[in-house]
């Protein structure tokens, strides 16, 4: 058995190699060679946690395996992330255990790889006004992520907390970007690209605020009663997602499924856009809306990379049964 430390993930990993690995997983999960397990996520009543569990099956690989881990928000104030998580692989051939990756950093980077990879089969090819609702540690992933997709000359940032918006903005600083700290409707109304990932429980975006052609990347809500964006907005939009069966039940189409005005069929899995079997946006006018649920397959996927990296470079250790 394996076993890869944060600091070898960070040493090793980068976010082009994750993208790949993300697209690849969406394609096998589209072309049903993979099967994402339903997930346990639940609040612990404890230190505000939420805690769960993603798990699946990729043929292909083939790869077997599960992610434990969760949200803590005292995080940040005691100097280490918010989220942490880790991922064991199993030996798909025996069921043994093959590995175990530790999975923060690594989360950071599949989450920013969706949000891109969405970018990229949906947006607009003449985007150059990029938004972000929250500014936490997962915001400056999204933002570097959605730069190689997009040639953003704008940034509009909000954070209900000013300090994070202002941090995001200096660690920012060396992209060339215009960027802007602003309120949520000053940045809606401004982007072209729209990416929310905050931790709300209520609409932050409303239907008005959003203008034809903007393509939204929600990526915050993944446990039953999240939402960041009216539910309005959600019904009107061509919606996409990782995976339309968990994206219903924990993600930002569960309020407008819940109240009837969507239907599991009307969300596209992504990787049909992927794989080109779904012609993705239809013309310029039209509001995409990719709700990004973190599935487990795309966990796995990473850990997959993860280990090879590892591996290749001798950052790994092998454990004794």
């Amino acid at each position: 058995m394996f076993y890869v430390s944060e600091k070898a993930v960070e040493a090793t990993v980068n976010q082009p190699g994750v993208n790949d690995a993300i697209e690849a997983i969406f394609k096998s999960l589209a072309a049903e060679d993979a099967v994402n397990f339903p997930v346990v996520r639940e609040t612990l009543g404890y230190a505000d946690a939420i805690f769960g569990f993603k798990s699946g099956f990729d043929r292909s690989g083939p790869t077997l395996g599960v992610k434990a881990g969760g949200l803590w928000p005292g995080n940040r104030a005691k100097g280490i992330a918010n989220h942490q998580s880790t991922i064991v692989l199993f030996d798909p051939e025996t069921g043994g255990p093959h590995a175990l990756v530790r999975g923060t950093y690594l989360t950071a980077l599949r989450t920013a790889a969706a949000s891109a990879l969405s970018i990229r089969a949906l947006a607009r090819q003449d985007s150059s006004a990029l938004g972000i609702i929250g500014a936490g540690g997962q915001s400056t992933f999204q933002v570097r992520a959605a730069l190689a997709e997009r040639s953003f000359k704008e940034l509009y940032i909000f954070d209900a907390m000013a300090e994070n918006a202002a941090q995001l903005k200096e660690s920012l600083s060396d992209t060339g970007l215009k960027i802007e700290v602003a309120d949520a409707k000053a940045v809606a109304e401004a982007s072209d690209v729209l990416i929310t990932v905050t931790p709300s429980f209520e609409p932050i975006i409303a239907k008005e605020w959003v203008k034809p052609g903007t393509h939204l990347a929600c990526m915050g809500a993944d446990t039953k009663g999240k939402q960041e964006v009216e539910t309005g907005l959600v019904a009107e939009a061509s919606l996409f997602g990782d995976e339309a069966a968990q994206a219903i039940t924990l993600g930002e189409c569960q309020h407008a499924f819940g109240a009837g005005l969507i239907k599991p069929e009307d969300i596209t899995t992504l990787g049909l856009v992927l794989l080109g079997e779904h012609p993705g946006r239809s013309d310029d006018e039209e509001i995409t809306l990719f709700d990004s649920t973190g599935i487990g397959l795309q966990d796995l996927a990473a850990a997959v990379f993860a280990l090879k990296a590892a591996q290749a470079s001798g950052d790994v250790v092998e454990l004794e049964d």
